[in-house]
């Protein structure tokens, strides 16, 4: 029986304040597939806050990639959309564009590889995980697990400004881990207009579980832009565009029924509507009131992705990474995302799909968010969504 090495992928997703943002234009690689695997996490986990990165999820697919060969490849190809033409020059250009600022620390992207000295990887592989992600190899020894552990983590937290300090446990790693790959993305945006601390009050907040909690809710009276999407009849949804100091934004998405179900919204939220959001919202004076609030999640892909058509990588027998590295048997037996957001009166901090038919409604003289809604994080200058959540209880 040959031995079986294991892979273990990582995705961290963080977030701060104020952002400058750089000016090229190009679409994001992958955005609507984050969205349809948040999509399956919200409709698991209805009553409760979630943040995710869908940019996240799919740069670390993208590095699998580049590793993988045979039907292995194959499938990441079919659900990444791989086209031999420019796609390692479009996520060049995509990370360039989003990490390209005037100021520090606006969004950092970050990709670890963590292999012991035995396991040799292949120069192609090095290569272009250096050329798209500036990742290059660091040795660590997995017999060692608390010291291997250790190292990791401080790279996190490291990565994530102290947001995410631990990524990997020492009990997940034994002498069978041969490779684990990190992916971290670290997010801060200040509000264009920022919400005075001195009139945020507490208010009453209806969870998803029914239950009425008392939060602090933020308010200002502002120009903003807004507008409202139609699913079908049942299903309307305001949408509120919240801007960072630059090309980022946060969109609040809040059902104009309460019975409304945020699942209901979530598989049409893609990067082409979210485009048409923009075509017919209305720049009006409002009354805005919304939470401040935090949520942390950690998600376990491996379910997610094999109803996408990703199911290989995780199979001892089928996984075939000949292009990763030299050595025999290698699989993924994790692939996780660890994601992080904090949302107060001075901005973000974030760690870590049908087309709808939209048309403008009449324009309330406030917009409180005092029930479940849905939130996205944009990056407009990349077509890309960094963060995607939900807030159901405070």
């Amino acid at each position: 029986m040959r031995n079986m090495n294991i892979l273990i992928l990582l995705c961290v997703a963080v977030g701060s304040f104020p952002c400058l943002w750089g000016k090229p234009k190009k679409s994001d690689a992958g955005s609507d597939l984050g969205m349809k695997i948040f999509d399956q996490v919200a409709r698991s986990q209805t009553t409760e806050n979630i943040v995710m990165s869908p940019h996240g999820i799919v740069s670390l697919l993208w590095i699998l990639q580049i590793g993988a060969g045979g039907t292995t490849k194959k499938q990441l190809n079919e659900v990444l959309k791989y086209s031999r033409r420019g796609t390692y020059e479009r996520l060049k250009k995509v990370h360039k564009s989003l990490t390209e600022s005037e100021s520090n620390d606006v969004v950092a992207f970050a990709t670890g590889i963590f292999v012991p000295h035995d396991v040799p990887l292949k120069k192609s592989f090095i290569e272009q995980s250096s050329e798209i992600y500036q990742a290059e190899p660091t040795n660590v020894n997995y017999a060692e697990p608390e010291v291997a552990a250790s190292i990791i983590n401080k790279w996190a937290g490291s990565q994530t400004k102290g947001m995410i300090t631990e990524i990997i446990s020492p009990t997940t790693l034994d002498g069978a881990t041969k490779l684990i790959v990190a992916n971290a993305i670290y997010f801060r945006g200040a509000w264009k207009s920022k919400f005075d601390v001195a009139k945020t009050l507490m208010g009453d907040f209806t969870g998803a579980d029914g239950n009425v909690y008392q939060v602090p809710m933020m308010v200002q009276y502002s120009t903003f832009m807004f507008g409202m999407g139609i699913e079908s009849q049942n299903v309307e949804y305001d949408v509120l565009q919240l801007p960072y100091n630059g090309a980022a934004s946060m969109f609040i998405i809040l059902p104009v029924y309460s019975k409304t179900k945020l699942t209901e919204i979530t598989p049409h939220i893609t990067v082409t509507s979210i485009k048409s959001w923009k075509k017919i919202m209305t720049r009006i004076k409002l009354d805005v009131s919304i939470p401040r609030f935090t949520a942390e999640s950690e998600t376990d892909l491996e379910k997610l992705l094999a109803p996408l058509g990703i199911t290989n990588m995780f199979d001892k027998d089928k996984a075939n990474f000949k292009k990763l590295s030299e050595a025999r048997g290698l699989y993924v037996s994790q692939i996780l995302q660890k994601a992080k957001i904090e949302v107060n009166e001075e901005g973000t901090k974030a760690a870590a799909m049908t087309a709808a038919m939209f048309m403008a409604k009449s324009l309330p003289p406030g917009f409180k968010v005092n029930r479940p809604f849905l939130y996205i994080i944009w990056h407009e200058t990349t077509d890309t969504i960094l963060f995607a959540g939900q807030v159901a209880k405070p």
